[in-house]
C-alpha cells in the first residue's frame, strides 16, 4: 500500500469499516508521520494495522500532508464523537486511561483498609465496666443471707452507681419498687391538689404530711439501695438516711390515723399521750435501726434493737384503725374506707413477715440473686400498704369531717411542731452515728 492511499480504519461501534478521504489524515500529520501512526493506533484494530513491509523496513513514514496535491484545499476530516480537540490529541487521548489507572490504584489500596475496619472493632477509650461481682469480692458488710452473686463493685464513680439503675443486680428490684411508688405518690399529690385546699383548710394539713412522709421514706429507701455500694462509709450513711425516712413515715401515719380515722371513744382515752409517744417511738425506732447497723450485732440482740422499737411504734400508730375495725359493723358499703384500712393491716403484716424471715431465699439458697428475695417482697407489700393507707385516709378526710372537726380544735400547731421535732432528732441521730462510723473506719485503715 503506497503512502497517501486512503485507508479503511475500523471505528468502534460503527458496525462496518469507514473509508476516510486521504485529506482527512492531514490534521494528524502536523506532528509527523510517526506521531500520526501512534495517535491513530488506538482507533485501529490489530488486523487493520498496515504491515511494516509495505512501508519499508526501518524507513520513516512520510507525512500525510505530502499526499495532498498542490492547491488542493485542506479538508476537515470527520472527528470521532467524544474525541479530544485537535490541539494536543495524544495528550487528551491518554488522559482517561491514566485517570482510570490512578483511581483503580487508590481503590485497591482502600479496599483492604475498609475490609479490616469492618472486621475489627474499633477499640474504645475505656473498657466496658463490670456491673456485678460475686459475694467473695465485696466486704462482709454488704453480704445478704443466701445471696451469692449480683453484688456491685466498690469504689466506683457516682455516675457508675446511677447507671446501675438500668442494670441487673441484686438491689435493682428494691430500687425500682420504691422509686415507682414515689412517682405514683407525686401523681396522687397532683390529683389531691386539684380537689383539696392544702393551704386554706387547716384540717388538710395531716393529709399533706402523710403524703410527704410517704414520699420521703420511699425516695430515701430507693436512694439507699441504689448508692449504698459506693463504699463502707456510704453504705452506713445511706441506710441511716433510710431509717430517718422510716421514722418520718411512722409519725406521719400516726398523725393521719389519730386525726381522721380515730373514733371519739378511743380519742378520749389517748388524746393526751398519743402524738408525743408516737414521736418518741419514731425517733427510738430510727435510733435502734441505726445502732444495729453501726454495731453489726449478730443474732437476736441486733434484731431486737431494730425490730422491737418498730413494733411498738406500729402498735401505737395502728391502734385507731384496729379500734375502729373492732367497733364498726361489718358493712363496707356504708364505709368504703374501712376496706382500705383492713387491706393496709394485712399488707403490713405480710411485709413484716418477709422482712424478718428471709423468705423464700432461705428455702432456695443461691436461686434468688435477682428476683424473689424476701426483702423485695417486703418492699412490694409495704408499697401496697402505703397506697391502701392513703386511699383510706383520703376517704376519711372527705367523709368523716363532722366527726374529726370537733375533736381537733387546738391541735394543728402542736402536731406540726412534733413532726418537725421527729424529723430533726432523727436526722441528728443519723449524722452523729455516721461520724462514729467514720472514726471506726479510720481506725481500721490505720
Amino acid at each position: 500500500m503506497a503512502i497517501g492511499t486512503p485507508t479503511t480504519p475500523w471505528l468502534p461501534g460503527s458496525g462496518r469499516p469507514t473509508r476516510l478521504p486521504a485529506s482527512a489524515g492531514n490534521k494528524w500529520a502536523r506532528r509527523g508521520g510517526g506521531e500520526a501512526r501512534r495517535a491513530a493506533a488506538p482507533l485501529l484494530p490489530a488486523a487493520a494495522a498496515p504491515p511494516p513491509d509495505r512501508l519499508g523496513a526501518g524507513s520513516p513514514a512520510a507525512p500525510l500532508s505530502a499526499c495532498r496535491s498542490p492547491g488542493t484545499p485542506r479538508a476537515a476530516g470527520p472527528r470521532r464523537p467524544g474525541s479530544p480537540p485537535s490541539s494536543g490529541p495524544q495528550q487528551f487521548a491518554a488522559w482517561p486511561t491514566a485517570m482510570a489507572t490512578m483511581v483503580a490504584q487508590k481503590l485497591s489500596h482502600l479496599r483492604p483498609t475498609l475490609r479490616q475496619a469492618h472486621r475489627e472493632p474499633q477499640p474504645s477509650g475505656q473498657p466496658e465496666p463490670v456491673f456485678t461481682v460475686d459475694r467473695a469480692e465485696v466486704p462482709p458488710l454488704f453480704w445478704k443471707p443466701y445471696i451469692y452473686v449480683g453484688y456491685r463493685p466498690l469504689h466506683q464513680t457516682w455516675r457508675f452507681y446511677f447507671r446501675t439503675l438500668f442494670q441487673q443486680h441484686n438491689e435493682a428490684v428494691n430500687v425500682w419498687t420504691h422509686l415507682l411508688a414515689a412517682l405514683v405518690l407525686l401523681l396522687r399529690l397532683a390529683i389531691f391538689a386539684g380537689t383539696v385546699d392544702f393551704w386554706g383548710d387547716p384540717h388538710a394539713l395531716p393529709l399533706f404530711i402523710i403524703i410527704l412522709a410517704s414520699f420521703t421514706y420511699l425516695s430515701l429507701s430507693a436512694l439507699a439501695h441504689l448508692l449504698q455500694a459506693k463504699s463502707e462509709f456510704w453504705h452506713y450513711s445511706f441506710f441511716f438516711l433510710d431509717y430517718v425516712g422510716v421514722a418520718v413515715y411512722q409519725f406521719g401515719s400516726a398523725l393521719a390515723h389519730f386525726y381522721y380515722t380515730i373514733e371519739p371513744a378511743w380519742h378520749a382515752r389517748v388524746q393526751a399521750i398519743f402524738l408525743p409517744t408516737a414521736a418518741f417511738l419514731a425517733w427510738l425506732s430510727c435510733t435502734g435501726s441505726c445502732y444495729n447497723k453501726y454495731s453489726q450485732k449478730p443474732g437476736l440482740l441486733g434484731r431486737t434493737c431494730q425490730e422491737v422499737p418498730s413494733a411498738l411504734a406500729y402498735a401505737l400508730d395502728i391502734s385507731p384503725v384496729v379500734h375502729r375495725i373492732l367497733v364498726s359493723p361489718d358493712r363496707t358499703a356504708d364505709d368504703p374506707a374501712l376496706l382500705y384500712h383492713k387491706c393496709q393491716v394485712v399488707f403490713f403484716l405480710l411485709a413484716a413477715a418477709f422482712f424478718s424471715a428471709f423468705m423464700p431465699e432461705r428455702w432456695f439458697p443461691g436461686s434468688c440473686h435477682l428476683f424473689g428475695q424476701g426483702h423485695q417482697l417486703f418492699h412490694v407489700f409495704l408499697v401496697l400498704c402505703t397506697l391502701a393507707q392513703l386511699e383510706a385516709v383520703a376517704l376519711d378526710y372527705e367523709a368523716r369531717r363532722p366527726i374529726y372537726e370537733p375533736l381537733h380544735t387546738r391541735w394543728p400547731h402542736n402536731f406540726s411542731g412534733l413532726f418537725l421535732l421527729t424529723v430533726g432528732s432523727s436526722v441528728l441521730t443519723a449524722f452523729l452515728l455516721s461520724q462514729l462510723v467514720r472514726r471506726k473506719l479510720d481506725r481500721k485503715t490505720q
